[in-house]
């Protein structure tokens, strides 16, 4: 789940993040954009993610069956390429890098001939490469494994992972005498063996949660086994009555929403007079191997009743986020099924997706052997793992996540930037056997578009019977969560939907804060079934979606009431200062 975010206007003692590139626009990066979903990554996280960066078998053969058939258009891609090679190697080329590609930013790779050949002629087979892909008229299921196979090895082969090619390397060796090759061997060592696998994002040092991250102030009012409950503390003189449940994903810490001051969404919306609880999962380990879906829905419902009793409402509103958002939709079926709806005010859901219908998933990309290996793994471990999550992460988006931290990491042997969001990303968390199996069955099933196919609690779930109002939110970019799925839980619950389509990917479309000038997002008066269609209708909003939500929320929250000057309550007290203890859970 990683991206990143703007750097906010004001200055503060430790680097703040920065965008990272959102990829050069050219064929071959755009060759691997559909082929990501949660319900992928889970797979692939449990079988280890190298093992789709080579194609089934029957997908090669398919490819190779398909191109046979074509030997013109394979001819004509391969004239195409020798005669812009001849270019290349007289100096008469035009191709060059997209201006975002930051690969090729430096200078020297427009002005040393030798270089400019070799990024030139790199270019020039990436895109007779898609060209064949483009040829060849795969099935879907063929072309997004071909084309994810191929981002990587295209990505791999740059000439700017080159040690001797690479010119900031090249320059690095001077600047520092050669200290920067034995500076970066050390790195890649120390990468190498640990997991993941892969160049570190963030020094482990860069930030420490409760100091730099997390820091709002609030209290933890309710501890159980699976989750503390974080109330955070009114900053105005009166609050909204109806407090906010926070429901963060079940991968990676809660922190997401709360990351440095002035970045975090907990501490906008408290200053914005909303009572705020905020769920903190636990870490787990193979002793909670069989927690599930189940057990994570009634974490749900005890998080919300401990709200309700500690400010003696009647009801909560709910947010979640990505994965929690499943679990909560869920329980708000549940909840319908069972009478209790009436407790839930309104309900928001950021960067989820419940119909996984062409959302790069796993019955399009995955086999059923790939699928009951995954889920076997987790259940022999009784875990998957959070460092093959991260790992298969990266992999998704190698120029950002991979190759631009090999470059600076290893050949220019620098540390990488402090970014907190790729602290979030690095501080890692396990998902149980019993939810890791739960989630991908909701998914290779798409049981929650049909009424009855999936259960919560041991009730039948039905989102159409979901008749609360809606909050929904994405993001333009996200290659996780694709906003077109997103949009589609406005079709699937029953009650009035708000659309909000954010700027930027998965993460950044959260951390979105009002004070950054490039935010964005896009609403309609109307959702109706085809998103392409919403989008057309829809116009554009300057600034963060935050404000819009808490405008959104203030409607359906409750009269204002004269802020709690405690926190807790006599029958669920205090047990410790914000961010808890599990948020530390290793």
């Amino acid at each position: 789940m990683t991206t990143t975010a703007e750097r906010p206007a004001h200055d503060t003692a430790r680097p703040r993040p920065r965008p990272a590139a959102a990829g050069d626009g050219t064929a071959e990066e755009q060759a691997g954009e559909a082929v990501m979903g949660l319900d992928m990554v889970l797979v692939d996280a449990a079988r280890g993610p190298l093992r789709r960066m080579v194609p089934p078998v029957r997908t090669l053969a398919a490819l190779g069956t398909s191109l046979a058939r074509h030997p013109d258009a394979v001819g004509g891609r391969l004239k195409e390429l020798a005669e812009e090679v001849g270019r290349i190697a007289v100096g008469r080329s035009d191709i060059a890098p997209s201006p975002k590609d930051r690969r090729f930013a430096d200078p020297a790779w427009s002005g040393n001939p030798l270089l400019k050949r070799t990024m030139q002629a790199h270019i020039a087979a990436a895109r007779a490469a898609v060209g064949l892909v483009d040829d060849a008229d795969l099935d879907w299921q063929d072309d997004e494994r071909i084309r994810f196979a191929l981002t990587n090895v295209v990505d791999a082969l740059a000439p700017s992972n080159v040690p001797f090619l690479n010119p900031l390397a090249l320059k690095a060796v001077i600047d520092t005498g050669g200290r920067n090759a034995v500076s970066g061997l050390r790195r890649l060592v120390s990468d190498v063996l640990s997991p993941p696998r892969v160049p570190s994002m963030v020094e482990p040092d860069a930030f420490a949660v409760g100091e730099d991250l997390a820091v709002t102030p609030g209290a933890v009012v309710l501890r159980t086994d699976v989750f503390e409950l974080i109330q955070y503390r009114p900053t105005t003189e009166t609050v909204r009555s109806v407090p906010l449940v926070m429901v963060p994903p079940t991968i990676n810490k809660f922190y997401i929403t709360d990351l440095a001051p002035g970045r975090s969404i907990v501490e906008h919306y408290v200053a914005a007079g909303q009572q705020v609880f905020m769920i903190s999962w636990r870490n787990p380990d193979e002793r909670h191997a069989d927690w599930g879906l189940d057990t994570y829905g009634q974490a749900v419902l005890d998080a919300m009743e401990a709200a309700e009793r500690i400010t003696g409402s009647e009801q909560v509103a709910l947010q979640a986020f990505c994965s929690g958002g499943i679990i909560t939709a869920m329980v708000l079926a549940h909840l319908g099924a069972t009478g209790g709806l009436g407790r839930v005010a309104a309900a928001s859901f950021a960067v989820t997706v419940l119909d996984w219908a062409r959302a790069g998933t796993v019955s399009a990309l995955m086999d059923a052997e790939a699928v009951q290996e995954a889920t076997e793994k987790s259940r022999k471990k009784g875990y998957l793992d959070g460092a093959m999550l991260a790992e298969v992460f990266a992999w998704l988006r190698p120029n950002d996540l991979v190759w631009n931290y090999w470059v600076n990491n290893y050949l220019q042997g620098k540390p990488p930037a402090a970014f907190d969001i790729l602290y979030w990303n690095a501080d890692t968390t396990r998902m149980t056997a019993g939810l890791h199996r739960d989630f991908i069955e909701v998914a290779v099933g798409n049981s929650l578009t049909e009424p009855g196919k999936a259960t919560m609690l041991g009730t039948p779930v039905d989102l159409s019977a979901v008749d609360v109002d809606a909050y929904v939110t994405a993001g333009i970019a996200d290659h996780i969560c694709p906003w077109q799925a997103c949009y589609r839980t406005t079709r699937m619950l029953g009650g009035d939907t708000r659309f909000v389509l954010s700027t930027n990917g998965h993460i950044a479309s959260l951390v979105n804060p009002p004070g950054n000038p490039k935010s964005t997002f896009q609403v309609a008066p109307e959702t109706p079934e085809d998103p392409e269609k919403w989008l057309a209708s829809a116009h554009k909003e300057k600034g963060s979606w935050w404000p819009d939500f808490m405008e959104w929320l203030g409607e359906r929250a409750g009269e204002e009431v004269p802020a709690p000057q405690t926190l807790g309550s006599a029958e669920l007290p205090v047990l410790g200062d914000a961010p808890g203890t599990y948020v530390f859970d290793k």
